[in-house]
């Protein structure tokens, strides 16, 4: 591949992505933040057959939701007959709940490959510290210049762009690997990337120029739109709430809870990571949208816009069988105010003929 230096398996998921990041890098007309975003899109689209698939099985098990209610208010009690009886009801219908475990898992070493991209690009390792397992191949790196101080701190470092690829001291030390060792030889680089926008913001750091400082914790305004796109996300996806399904409240709280992480980690990863969560997030909130509408998104809050009208497929509380409402309406019969004790349910076929009888005799008193 005309890479120098490879060690799977990281590497695997690693490599071809920074190779990607750097060919749009370098493509004319971007900068390191527009090439993140065609990056994200390109990566969402060769994902999309997955997602898709992902979406379709939700949407299926909204419009299931009446019919697992009916399941847990029939077997009340019994989580076992829930369960069994619910997964059936999965199977008739060719849902599978797992079905969107996939492309999360999938997404997760995309993360952390890009997060190693942001950081590898920019030539930059912020906060490292020696230990004493690693503090001679440290210094024979120094030595060589193929790690250099930066002045962005104490314990930031500059690592070199060309170099020795095959030294010893980066079987210990695999973060201070010369850039082009890691590209494929059209993809090498003349100088480091450019992580820096038109804005001033740095994105192989945290946000420094968009955030607020809250507290002594920075609020990314950035992390602030993606944790807004994820709650719209989750939210569509996320059914009804069910007072009898045990499960209802944790997904709930989880609709919250995300977005709310995102925040944080809006404090603490690289500010290209996030841009990259609110194109991907943004990304598949579209996606979502042309295959099952709004969803549940609506009502938010209490809010239900006109141009937005609750989903058909999502049918109401199932009834209760004919049966519980005749025994419920039995017991609640008014009894009537003439009767001197309280008429029992099995005794009332016997109290309508005096009844009769007695509106009988008032009849007859009348004529006379």
């Amino acid at each position: 591949m005309g890479i120098e230096h490879f060690t799977p398996p990281w590497d695997v998921f690693f490599l071809p992505l920074f190779n990607l990041l750097v060919f749009f890098y370098n493509l004319p007309f971007l900068d390191f933040a527009l090439a993140i975003i065609v990056f994200t899109i390109v990566i969402r689209t060769i994902l999309a057959p997955l997602f898709i698939r992902q979406i379709r099985s939700q949407k299926e098990m909204q419009r299931m939701q009446p019919l697992i209610r009916e399941v847990q208010r029939k077997h009340k009690g019994n989580r076992q007959k829930v369960s069994e009886e619910t997964m059936a009801l999965y199977k008739e219908h060719g849902v599978n709940p797992a079905a969107g475990c996939l492309p999360v898992v999938l997404q997760l070493p995309i993360l952390f490959a890009l997060y190693q991209a942001l950081i590898r690009a920019s030539g930059v390792i912020q906060g490292f510290k020696p230990d004493s397992g690693n503090q001679a191949a440290f210094d024979r790196l120094r030595e060589l210049d193929l790690v250099t101080p930066h002045s962005g701190g104490a314990d930031w470092y500059q690592i070199a762009r060309n170099g020795e690829c095959n030294l010893p001291e980066f079987s210990q030390l695999p973060q201070f690997l010369p850039i082009n060792c890691q590209l494929i030889d059209p993809l090498q680089l003349s100088d480091t990337v450019n992580t820096i926008t038109v804005f001033g913001l740095d994105l192989a750091r945290v946000d420094s120029v968009f955030a607020i400082p809250l507290f002594g914790f920075g609020l990314s305004m950035l992390a602030v739109i993606a944790a807004i796109l994820q709650f719209v996300q989750v939210k569509m996806t996320s059914p009804r709430p069910n007072p009898e399904d045990p499960t209802s409240g944790m997904t709930a709280t989880m609709t919250y809870t995300f977005p709310l992480l995102t925040i944080v980690w809006g404090g603490i990863f690289p500010s290209g990571l996030i841009l990259y969560w609110i194109v991907y997030t943004a990304y598949l909130v579209v996606q979502q949208f042309l295959i099952m509408g709004w969803g549940n998104l609506f009502p938010i809050f209490g809010w239900q816009p006109r141009w937005a009208p609750a989903p058909s497929g999502i049918a109401a509380a199932a009834p209760r069988p004919r049966g519980a409402e005749t025994s419920v309406s039995t017991r609640e019969e008014p009894q009537p105010s003439n009767s001197r004790a309280p008429v029992a349910a099995g005794t009332r076929a016997s109290a309508r003929p005096a009844n009769r009888r007695n509106g009988g005799a008032k009849r007859r008193g009348r004529k006379r």
